[in-house]
């Protein structure tokens, strides 16, 4: 059964009332190290609690298997009623109050809740909990709403040779009669339940020790003699499980969490608030991390078993940064309720990528920022379910289903705007305002706009009406004539409405970039210009007389968020001689103008296609590479004319990167992003003679190590083209016995192209609701290969009469990857359209309609897409 779903309301009626003091909870997870079937746990919560109201009533949520007693100030409670979805009231409330909640919790399979997991490896049992949005719940009673912060006291007892981690240090241990060990932890911050962590299980450890200072402190007695600020030593760890431990590359990790404290200390001017900082990569992870307080939980693919690009290491870096900004900007000081969950995200979003550019080897961040986020927020925005940066978020199904690119990239792309218009400095000063105002509380928007204000002296009240409040992307364009000597005679800058939405014009701080010619081949910028553009038309004075060039970009250096459209000649420019443009950032700007303008059906994807095959080399930034690939295959599956696409399209593409990845420099990250690419597109016979040869040894690319993770690689490809069966699936499989081995088994089980696979896998994904969510995931990447689409057709209509029972019967959690990985994407016909408005015409729930409709919008551009592909020139 689902967790029940807290309104906003119900959450701020109970903060009027309660105020926590604190939390003792004692687990008995024994049972936890035993036998596989094991799937409860012993929860005993003891709560102190005030409340404003003498005699009024309230209640406190657990999700239990069973409650065994409650005691509300030595009274005992019935539960015999007990239901998870309403909780155990709480009647006759005194000023001060003592609850005792007894409970048998579930271990969880989903990554919901106290996550239980065993590695096929070493039967070892691994634990680790995951709960936000509001899934405390499940392993002790408790408030489960941000801003019901209080202090947690935890004793743990586990087998003798697990280790437990939490949110606060260990206090102590202790030998038990049964052979385990007792932990017990120091008392930890005061934190809001979601931040709360355990981690237990024989997980592998790295230890080490940042230290550095704060500036501007006041030095403490163990700084150096004569030094500046205060001495800050924080104890680092790492943890992975054992059969792991060989590919955990802790130096590097240790080296990132270290710039990252510098940077954020210098910068923040605020100490890292807690007493250590524990990073964990643990299995079946549904994100790519969690910011629990001093104690934060990875996706463990984050630990590279195989060889993978320098971008995948950005991007790691990326999400370890993240989570650091989290511990200021979240976990010292929490939003008051999810409608700001944009700013918590944003925010960790943005500074992340501030430090990886200013203070790590990623110095080309903001490139990655604009071809990933970027994108993310652009596709997001343009969907019927876009909605206002700062939400209206009434309940948790509501939050749960805006972890999106609106809440993460466009907010982010907001605050590099607003960071921008205050300048960065006064931007870090407003922080430091923010986090000493409001340390160990609850603060929302208006509270950070206010310290931004003082910061700056900036009226930003129009900004927030502007940019948070509304939805859409405004488009921006250069309007010019240029006189005899191809020098601009007239500049001037044209804004669109704000689409979808109210058509509102913003305010935007924005730069114009000139590029030219160097006289060596390549393009580079002869001429920049920042200004403030508002309205309609915006004159631009300041590029009267300048040389027009051969590039024009109207968002150069991305500062601001909008479509930026290219004009004609710049246009020519870009499909002639993108290789030529000397700079990774404005490369990346017209690869993401040109793939806005194919969505947008305004270039051909054919057109696109050719772009990518003519101007993708191994000069360009590898993570923009992997990229643009992708869009690529986007386009050929999707807003292609899908004759052109089966006859030339894919053939000319899957044969440039047969090229590529022979001419690349044997062993580089490019070789490897080119045959990966391979592996995921539609293949001839002569692409799939190449895999099997790389697979097989018989035909091997010089310097291309052909480790696990690339085996399944290429064998899926062959599988989903028939050129495997399942007996080569079963050997890989005794090659890998592994948890991720096993997903990539799935996975290639799914993508076999019979009838009878497609049955099994969507039988499997839609309706065993007892499959792991990481298992779940596997199958649902291999049911819908683009060379299948003849074997889905029957699977559309399918979706739309089974995914409202899922729906019912699952949590959010659970659900949402059959919503959205499951819907009929393959069938880009009028067809598809008429039977999402004919489910989208009856009653369901408003967080599943919402991800249908983005699903059935999906289908709508596709079909325009391709019918301006079949168009003629």
């Amino acid at each position: 059964m689902a967790a029940p779903n807290l309104t906003r309301d119900q959450a701020r009626q109970r903060a009027h009332l309660l105020d926590v003091v604190s939390y003792d909870i004692e687990l008995d997870l024994t049972d936890g190290g035993g036998a596989p079937g094991v799937d409860t746990f012993d929860s005993r919560t003891t709560i102190s609690f005030t409340a404003t109201e003498p005699g009024s009533s309230s209640w406190v949520e657990i999700v239990a298997a069973r409650v065994h007693a409650a005691t509300l100030n030595g009274v005992e409670l019935d539960v015999s009623n007990y239901a998870e979805d309403r909780g155990i009231t709480l009647p006759d409330l005194a000023d001060y109050n003592e609850l005792t909640v007894h409970a048998e919790c579930r271990y969880m399979n989903t990554g919901e809740g106290l996550h239980r997991f065993v590695d096929p490896v070493d039967d070892n049992v691994y634990l680790y909990t995951q709960f936000e949005t509001a899934d405390a719940k499940r392993m002790f009673a408790c408030f489960d709403q941000p801003d019901l912060k209080s202090v947690f006291r935890l004793a743990v007892t586990a087998p003798r040779d697990w280790r437990v981690i939490s949110n606060a240090p260990v206090a102590a241990t202790a030998d038990t009669a049964s052979g385990a060990v007792r932990t017990t932890f120091a008392e930890s911050e005061r934190i809001s339940t979601y931040l709360v962590a355990l981690i237990a299980g024989p997980y592998a450890e790295w230890r080490d020790t940042y230290t550095g200072t704060l500036p501007g402190a006041e030095p403490d007695a163990q700084s150096e003699q004569g030094g500046h600020g205060r001495t800050i030593r924080i104890p680092l760890g790492l943890y992975c499980r054992a059969s792991l431990a060989e590919h955990m590359d802790a130096e590097r990790l240790f080296a990132e969490t270290k710039q990252g404290f510098d940077f954020y200390h210098e910068n923040f001017g605020v100490a890292y608030p807690f007493a250590k900082y524990d990073q964990l990569f643990v299995p079946e992870f549904n994100a790519g991390a969690m910011e629990n307080a001093g104690a934060v939980t990875f996706l463990e693919d984050y630990v590279f078993r195989s060889r993978v690009t320098r971008y995948a290491y950005e991007r790691r870096c990326e999400t370890l940064l993240h989570e650091m900004a989290h511990m200021w900007f979240g976990d010292l000081v929490t939003m008051r309720w999810w409608d700001d969950l944009w700013l918590n995200e944003s925010f960790a979003t943005f500074a992340s990528v501030l430090a990886q550019a200013e203070a790590t080897e990623y110095r080309h961040a903001w490139t990655s920022f604009a071809n990933i986020e970027k994108s993310w927020a652009y596709r997001q925005d343009q969907l019927p379910s876009t909605h206002p940066i700062a939400a209206d978020m009434v309940d948790l199904q509501a939050v749960e289903v805006n972890f999106d690119g609106i809440t993460y990239a466009k907010g982010a792309s907001v605050l590099k705007q607003l960071v921008a218009y205050v300048g960065l400095s006064n931007f870090l000063s407003g922080l430091k305002v923010y986090f000493d105002k409001h340390a160990w509380d609850n603060a929302t928007l208006d509270d950070l706009l206010a310290a931004l204000e003082e910061a700056s002296g900036r009226d930003l009240s129009w900004w927030s009406a502007q940019w948070l409040e509304t939805t859409g992307l405004n488009t921006i364009r250069p309007a010019f004539t240029v006189d005899e000597q191809d020098r601009f005679s007239q500049f001037a800058l044209l804004q669109g409405g704000a689409q979808p939405g109210g058509g509102e014009l913003r305010t935007h701080r924005l730069a114009v970039g000139v590029y030219d010619d160097d006289g060596s081949g390549s393009l580079v910028r002869t001429h920049r210009v920042e200004l403030d553009v508002s309205g309609e038309r915006t004159e631009v004075g300041d590029l009267i007389g300048v040389p027009r060039g051969k590039l024009l970009l109207v968002n150069d250096d991305d500062l601001t968020y909008c479509t930026m459209r290219l004009d004609p000649d710049s246009l020519v420019t870009v499909i002639d001689r993108i290789a030529d443009i000397a700079e990774p950032l404005p490369r990346t700007l017209c690869w993401s103008a040109a793939w806005e303008m194919t969505r947008e059906a305004e270039l051909k994807a054919r057109d696109f296609v050719t772009l990518v095959t003519r101007g993708m080399g191994a000069g360009e930034e590898i993570g923009v590479v992997q990229r643009v690939l992708m869009q690529a295959q986007t386009a050929l599956g999707s807003y292609a004319d899908p004759t052109w696409a089966a006859e030339r399209g894919w053939p000319a593409f899957t044969a440039r990167l047969r090229e590529l990845a022979r001419d690349a420099e044997p062993g580089s990250d490019h070789q490897l992003a080119f045959v990966n690419a391979l592996t995921s597109s539609v293949l001839d016979e002569e692409s799939l003679s190449m895999l099997a040869g790389l697979l097989e040894g018989a035909r091997p690319l010089d310097g291309l190590t052909v480790d696990t993770d690339l085996r399944w690689r290429l064998l899926q490809a062959l599988v989903a083209h028939g050129a495997a069966r399942e007996t080569e699936i079963e050997a890989e499989l005794e090659r890998d016995n592994t948890s991720t081995g096993r997903r990539h088994y799935e996975r290639a089980m799914a993508l076999r192209p019979t009838r009878e696979a497609k049955e099994r896998a969507w039988e499997r994904a839609v309706h065993d609701d007892e499959l792991p969510n990481a298992i779940n995931d596997a199958i649902i990447a291999g049911f819908a290969h683009p060379s299948q689409k003849s074997l889905l057709s029957d699977y559309a209509a399918r979706y739309f009469a089974e995914i409202g029972p899922v729906w019912h019967r699952r949590s959010s959690e659970r659900a949402q990857p059959i919503a959205v990985g499951m819907y009929p994407s393959w069938s880009v016909d009028r067809r598809s359209v008429e039977l999402a408005d004919a489910w989208l015409a009856e009653d369901h729930p408003p967080a599943l309609r919402r991800l249908v409709s983005e699903g059935r919008a999906g289908i709508v551009r596709a079909l325009a897409a391709r019918e301006f592909d079949q168009s003629g020139d």
